[in-house]
Parts: structure tokens; sequence; C-alpha cells
């Protein structure tokens, strides 16, 4: 199939995938001639991208034509959609055209549809910090590729400290790999969980983890996680913006429940949580916090957002922000 829609938060797995479709797609001595990638916001952008993959390619191997950051998964005009269904079923073997979107395409929509039957979809979603199996069978994945054997122990621990960030893992497990190396080949035996500790900060804090320490109104944790998330280069914006979506659906969550809603899927759909069974998790870490208390915490952290977005000081305004979120949630 030569028409390609990669979409997911995960930059780093998308981008991975488009360099391996290019480099499997493009003749190295030709690829300065064949390869066109075409941003979203070039004028008439979609058009130009469906042209060029009609266009045979010049010397050997295909042609490659790649839209970036396409929004035709939420949006497409009736003369784009005219267009898309005529060409998508006529791209020829000789290219390959691939649309990328770090977001979710619209399936209620008719591009999405059209894309869906003439083309590869493929998600690269980030994965969430609560799905620990996903983390740790990702872990089990990209060790596997490098032909690293790890301990079951090791993987735990690795998972721990790299969480659902893609790009780290694959550094970790590339230096872990030359580390249990001798004369240039990874040992047989399994790595022990030492020699993780010793080379990987299993220390690493996030920002569901501050959620959590704040909901179970624990100040000194909340400071020393928010401590550490700033001296990680985790911007403060970037944590407060987890932190109102985690309170947000507590809230929701708090809500239906002190409304007598005890169908999980229904819970789910209002809360637009996607996996129906995550609610169970949600329901015990707000046990015995009042929604009156959550939304006191997102009026909180809504105030703080707007505060770093006005120039306030990340550290101290942070630290005081905590301390009086925490407050709320004292036993």
């Amino acid at each position: 199939m030569p028409v390609y829609f990669f979409w997911g938060s995960d930059e780093f797995r998308l981008k991975a995938a488009v360099t391996a479709l290019r480099d499997r797609t493009l003749d190295p001595s030709w690829a300065s001639f064949n390869y066109d990638r075409i941003a979203a916001d070039v004028a008439e952008a979609p058009i130009q991208a469906l042209n060029q993959a009609m266009t045979p390619p010049f010397g050997m191997g295909q042609r490659f034509v790649w839209l970036a950051d396409t929004t035709i998964g939420q949006k497409c005009s009736e003369s784009l959609l005219e267009e898309m269904s005529r060409t998508l079923p006529r791209v020829p073997d000789t290219a390959v055209l691939l649309f990328t979107s770090a977001n979710k395409p619209d399936g209620r929509l008719k591009s999405t549809k059209l894309l869906k039957k003439h083309a590869e979809v493929r998600e690269f979603a980030t994965i969430a910090p609560w799905q620990t199996d996903q983390l740790l069978a990702q872990v089990k994945r990209v060790a596997q590729e490098m032909n690293l054997r790890l301990k079951p122990q090791s993987a735990e621990l690795l998972a721990d400290a790299v969480g659902a960030d893609t790009r780290r893992l694959y550094n970790e497990v590339e230096k872990l790999s030359l580390y249990w190396s001798e004369a240039g080949k990874v040992k047989t035996e399994p790595l022990p969980p030492e020699v993780i500790t010793q080379l990987v900060a299993v220390s690493t804090q996030t920002s569901f983890q501050l959620a959590e320490a704040l909901i179970a109104g624990k100040t000194d944790q909340s400071l020393s996680l928010a401590t550490d998330l700033l001296a990680n280069n985790e911007p403060a914006l970037r944590v407060v913006a987890t932190l109102v979506s985690q309170f947000r659906v507590w809230l929701w969550v708090s809500l239906l429940a002190a409304q007598g809603e005890r169908d999980v899927n229904a819970i789910a759909k209002a809360a637009e949580i996607n996996n129906p069974r995550r609610v169970y998790i949600l329901q015990k870490q707000i046990r015995g916090c009042s929604p009156t208390r959550l939304q006191k915490a997102l009026s909180l952290l809504l105030l703080l957002e707007f505060s770093l977005k006005r120039g306030a000081p990340e550290e101290i305004t942070l630290q005081t922000k905590v301390i009086e979120i925490a407050g709320c949630f004292g036993r």
C-alpha cells in the first residue's frame, strides 16, 4: 500500500517510523530528487502533496512524499475531499505518500474514513504513566530489539526510571548494551538489576506522582517532587498542565460518584477516559476526597497557571501553590 497515515504524541517513535519508511523507499543515489517534505503551513499543502505523489520518480527507486503535521484528520474542505477521493486510490506503486499528525484523526470525518480505506494507519500514542504493564512491555521490546537480555527486576527498574519517554528508553538501553558487552558483543546472560541502579537514574519523578502526593495531603513529599521535577528541567507550565488534567478527571469522577453513578462505562464517557478500567484506579485515588476539595485544588492550579504565564518565578510560585493544594487534603 503506497499511502500511509501516522499519528500520535510519541514524537520519537513516529519519526523513527518515518525514517524507516523513507529509507526503505528511496534509492540513496537519487534521494535528493525524489524526497519531498511538505509542511502543513505551506499554501495548498495537501493538494501539493497529492500532485507530487502522482509524479513519476526521477532515476532509480521510488518517490517519497511526506505531508507533515497535517490537519486533514480534524478538518477537510469539500474541494480537498474531492481531490483526495480522486487521487488516493490511484497513487502509483512508484511513490509513497505519507501523512503525519500528532492528533488522533476524527473518525466521523469523511476524510478520515477515506484514509482508513486507502491508507495504512499507524498509531504512535504515548503510553500513559498508569499503564505500567504497557510500559514494561515496551522496555522488553526495545531491549529485545537491541539483543539485550534483562532480568525481570531489571526491566521493572528501567520502566520505572524512563516511564513513557521513548527517546530516553532507547538511549538508556543503548548505553546498557555497550556496558554489558565483551569484545563488541552483548553478553548472553541477563543484565542484573544492580547495573540498572548504577547506570540509570531510577529516581525520575513524574507530574502524576506529584498529583498523587498532593491528593494524599503529603506536603513534604509534594515539595520534594516539585523540586525534583524542576531540577530535571521539566517546565513548570508542563507540570501544571498535567496536574490540571489529572485533577479535572478526579473532579469528574468524584462528582459523578456523588450523584450516585455506578456504571464505570458511563463515568468513563462523561470524564473522557479512554479505558473504563481506569475508573476503578481513579475512584481508589480519590477515596475520602469530596468534590469541594477537588474543586478548590483545581481553582488553585488554574491560578498557578495564570501566574506562571504572567512571568512569575517558577520555583517559588510552584512551591507556594503546592503547599496550598496539599493543605486542601490534609488529613
